[in-house]
């Protein structure tokens, strides 16, 4: 059997149109097993796109648009292996909230590996928190 290890980009059609900005939102490679590169998902799940004020919106959002990502895949979140974390001015009560939502979606012994990075800004104003993740499926 063959396998395909061209790359496939997924962009779905729930999130903003990635492309002007010079990313796609997941690539795929199935070479024997299906590997998926998530780009960094934040907050703005509305109709509008439109970021919340809060942190822990923010979280539960970009984990929604995650979620999207992952199930245009036909994976789900214990399928992620690897994430990096960016939080804005990080400090313990961002680090509480953030281990407190992640327990709602990784609700299991296998966790992923990870990295967080403080970090001062990051690309659009008001922007908090963004999760980029690596999935595998056999």
């Amino acid at each position: 059997m063959e396998s395909n290890t061209q790359p496939t980009l997924i962009n779905p059609a729930e999130l903003f149109n990635p492309g002007p900005y010079g990313f796609s939102h997941s690539i795929s490679i199935e070479s024997p097993s299906q590997m998926c590169f998530i780009s960094g998902q934040s907050g703005g799940v509305g109709e509008n796109h439109e970021l919340a004020d809060d942190f822990k919106t923010q979280v539960q959002d970009a984990l929604k648009n995650l979620k999207i990502v992952l199930k245009s895949h036909d994976m789900t979140f214990e399928n992620i292996v690897k994430i990096t974390l960016l939080i804005v001015d990080h400090n313990q009560e961002k680090l509480e909230i953030w281990a407190d939502e992640a327990k709602k979606v990784w609700h299991h012994s296998f966790l992923p590996t990870s990295t967080l990075i403080p970090v001062s800004q990051l690309a659009l104003p008001g922007m908090l928190f963004e999760i980029d993740a690596i999935a595998v499926k056999n």
